[in-house]
């Protein structure tokens, strides 16, 4: 489909990662960065079903693929939802990654029930955010960590039960009493991570596999994912917004034009919650 982008969503961090520049041995700049957004269909090609010119979507372009900073961009139907309801185009490209990967995290690798002990290490982050509302969503027990005081009243309103402030408190008091824990903090993973886990639980991270030395020694499983873009997760997404059962939080927003200012804003210290967007049209 080709979707004429109204606004796309900022991940810093994908200016680092290496098929953002290259493809196998193929060098790929210039690059379009970006690869969430919301927008309007434009045309569908053929084959396509369920869409049509003129319908509100939003979704995720494949990371091989240029993005969405551009006033078009080119995406498979499947990796495009209906846009929710009671959101605007700004917040709806906000939601899409750290939403999903939130989903794909808490649902369907670490399968949290009801009653369960959650720890959402980085829980006021961009998916951090998103992982603690849908783990409480579903009935989990949550504990988020935290690294400035500020965000502890944060992941508290977003359904946490308890935030650790790892400024005042050691990580590693906790040892051995959580079913699952979700590493949304950075690259690497404490052993602290590992230890708070019960034997048998589970920890799932976001950004590089973890260490099954540390898994074998801690008795637990340790697995790491990366999302995939995908239609019905997308709708349910969109559903949990519309009902409020997700809260979105947009940090800052620049025109396109400003895109190196937007993702240059990353470096910024203290800055608000939430993704960074670009307004590509009104």
């Amino acid at each position: 489909m080709l979707i004429a982008v109204h606004a796309a969503a900022i991940t810093f961090d994908e200016l680092t990662w290496p098929e953002t520049w290259a493809s196998g041995d193929t060098d790929r700049t210039p690059v379009i960065p970006s690869h969430e957004f919301s927008g309007v269909v434009t045309e569908v090609g053929d084959g396509v079903s369920g869409f049509s010119a003129g319908d509100e979507v939003y979704g995720l372009v494949p990371f091989d693929r240029d993005g969405a900073a551009a006033e078009y961009v080119s995406v498979p139907a499947t990796c495009v939802a209906t846009r929710p309801r009671t959101a605007s185009h700004v917040v709806a490209a906000a939601a899409v990654l750290p939403a999903l990967t939130a989903w794909e995290a808490v649902v369907e690798h670490a399968a949290v029930q009801p009653g369960q002990r959650v720890m959402v290490h980085g829980g006021a982050g961009g998916v951090g955010s998103f992982l603690t509302q849908l783990a409480a969503a579903l009935g989990a027990d949550v504990t988020c960590t935290v690294h400035k005081t500020p965000d502890v009243g944060h992941v508290l309103a977003l359904g946490a039960a308890r935030a650790i402030n790892t400024e005042l408190e050691p990580l590693d008091a906790e040892t051995g009493v959580y079913d699952v824990v979700i590493n949304a903090a950075g690259r690497d993973a404490p052993e602290g991570l590992f230890a708070a886990l019960r034997r048998s639980g589970r920890l799932i991270t976001l950004q590089e596999p973890p260490s099954q030395e540390m898994a074998d020694k801690h008795g637990v499983t340790a697995l790491f994912f990366i999302v995939t873009p995908e239609q019905h997760g997308l709708a349910r997404i969109a559903n949990l917004i519309d009902t409020g059962t997700l809260k979105v939080s947009v940090a800052a927003t620049f025109p396109l034009a400003e895109g190196r200012t937007a993702y240059k804003s990353g470096a910024i210290r203290g800055r608000h919650p939430g993704k960074t967007v670009l307004i590509v049209r009104d």
